[in-house]
């Protein structure tokens, strides 16, 4: 490599450090809060609902989940399932999750509306609005794959790559490698585009199951 193309290829190592340690986490803690305050009501009319459903049952689901340089941290949730459901692991490892998730569960799941308090992971700098989606600590196999790959690098986001290529629909060794694409192309046309289709997805439903069997 000449010292032309290597200045080059340092200027755009540096231009992605940039944008993917602070632009980006500038952009997520002022869409977060902005969004928080145009959703307040929502989000306190979805809480009163899942209250007046279950009153014994906590509003929030709070579940461990492994973030950027393999980092646990607790992520937050709309409860969707009744309280006798494991608590550890991933709905797509239930034989049956439609046992578990309760009515309102399901509509919140179609709209990924559930996925909302995790606006509050992005302010305390546990999340991004758009990276790879957290896993569990038990998936082992996921996360060392993850590892590997470098997918653990950033920040794991409220959507990602994966989830608009597939979601509920992608085994989990595919979206390891999706999410090590992502990790490692980091830019803002890529988020903008993410964010656009993930919002055709949800008003579309694609991908998404809503805590049903598949098959």
């Amino acid at each position: 490599m000449t010292k032309e193309n290597q200045k080059i290829n340092n200027q755009n190592i540096f231009k992605f450090q940039i944008y993917r340690d602070l632009i980006k986490r500038f952009f997520d803690f002022l869409f977060s809060i902005i969004a928080i305050i145009i959703l307040a009501i929502p989000m306190i009319t979805i809480a009163i609902l899942i209250k007046k459903s279950s009153p014994n049952e906590p509003v929030l689901f709070k579940q461990t989940r492994i973030g950027k340089n393999n980092i646990p941290f607790t992520i937050y949730k709309f409860r969707t399932m009744v309280g006798t459901a494991p608590h550890q692991l991933s709905t797509e490892k239930f034989t049956h999750p439609e046992e578990y998730v309760t009515s309102l569960g399901q509509k919140l799941r179609r709209t990924s509306l559930d996925e909302l308090p995790q606006l509050f992971n992005v302010i305390k700098g546990e999340m991004s609005i758009i990276g790879p989606r957290p896993l569990i600590p038990n998936e082992t196999v996921v996360l060392k794959m993850r590892t590997e790959l470098g997918a653990n690098k950033v920040l794991p986001g409220i959507t990602g790559l994966a989830q608009v290529n597939g979601r509920d629909d992608l085994i989990g060794t595919k979206k390891a490698q999706i999410d090590a694409s992502y990790a490692q192309n980091v830019n803002i046309l890529l988020d903008l585009i993410i964010l656009m289709r993930t919002v055709v997805d949800v008003i579309s439903g694609r991908g998404i199951n809503g805590g049903k069997s598949k098959g």
